[in-house]
């Protein structure tokens, strides 16, 4: 017998504020088509300033709840990924059990940027497969507003605050590839890179910071790494490119997609792609593109994806599940 952790519920949540590219014009110089024809985004979401990221987080838990049929009393753990919690400590992942009804398990916060999500759904699985939690709630959340530099036009309009949650539950599985759930995960980091993408403040600095990118850096390793990530991950299971029906990679910039999708061997017509409405969530943009893809229809029940992200460390790798 093989425990697989099987998606039974996804939701997302998105802050009321719209920014559409032509608010930068007024600040910037910038135009809307300048942002469009280098990131593919047209309009990102901010959070409220009152706005937390453990608020974002918790609408987008209970919208992947009220999808699963479940209350927060069903769930055994909660990991968050984000790297704008609301305090340093207590975890966002603690203040959404507390609001959810989760009197029960273990929560806590995963830190790895815009890897975050991969990194959660990893660590997860682990938990399920070792028999610590039976069901386990993972978001993505952030409010990267927070940490932009509304003055540096290569970074500001890049950005966007939501989240995005799913529900992992240990099902049997036959052990083979066509299992629903988690089949594969492949994870990397390489700390001598993490100039290339940082944010020059934190708690030993007493400041918040903005976030800083070499961006024709960055764009070269994310090429790369995540198209050799998902090979990774595909080749774990004895799988190829050719038996994807759908990669949803983090929603950074749709050069990246394209880029990365070619390098892997994808069509576009087989990439969920959000980046347009949602510009850059960090650790919420794979979830988001996840609940948003079965919203639409575009994902369904026995289909294989392949997910990838890369983000500050670097940071980086994939994960292949049945849907």
């Amino acid at each position: 017998m093989t425990i697989r952790s099987v998606v039974i519920g996804v939701g997302h949540y998105l802050p009321d504020r719209v920014v559409e590219n032509s608010e930068f014009e007024a600040t910037l110089d910038t135009t809307d088509e300048w942002i469009r024809s280098r990131s593919g985004i047209e309009r990102r979401h901010f959070a409220a300033p009152d706005q937390p990221t453990s608020d974002l987080a918790i609408r987008a838990a209970r919208a992947a709840l009220g999808n699963a049929g479940l209350t927060g009393a069903d769930i055994d753990a909660i990991i968050l990924a984000t790297s704008t919690a609301d305090l340093t400590f207590p975890s966002a992942a603690t203040m959404v059990q507390g609001a959810i009804g989760m009197t029960g398990g273990f929560a806590f916060d995963v830190q790895a940027v815009c890897a975050g999500f991969v990194y959660a759904l990893t660590t997860a699985n682990a938990l399920i497969q070792a028999g610590s939690a039976r069901r386990v709630l993972v978001i993505g959340a952030e409010t990267f507003s927070r940490i932009i530099d509304m003055t540096d036009r290569a970074t500001c309009v890049l950005f966007g605050d939501g989240a995005g949650a799913l529900i992992l539950e240990a099902q049997e599985g036959t052990g083979s590839a066509s299992d629903r759930g988690i089949l594969a995960t492949d994870l990397h980091s390489d700390g001598t890179l993490r100039d290339l993408l940082y944010v020059d403040g934190g708690v030993s600095t007493q400041s918040t910071g903005y976030l800083r990118m070499e961006g024709k850096e960055v764009f070269r390793h994310a090429v790369e790494k995540l198209a050799e990530t998902a090979h990774a991950a595909l080749g774990k299971i004895g799988l190829g490119a050719d038996d994807v029906d759908w990669v949803v990679p983090h929603q950074a910039n749709i050069r990246i997609i394209q880029s990365t999708a070619r390098k892997l061997g994808v069509g576009m017509d087989r990439v969920v792609v959000t980046v347009q409405d949602h510009g850059n969530t960090s650790a919420a943009s794979i979830p988001l593109a996840l609940s948003v893809g079965v919203a639409n229809g575009q994902i369904k029940r026995g289909e294989l994806l392949v997910t990838e992200a890369i983000g500050g460390g670097l940071a980086w790798g994939a994960v292949v599940l049945r849907w």
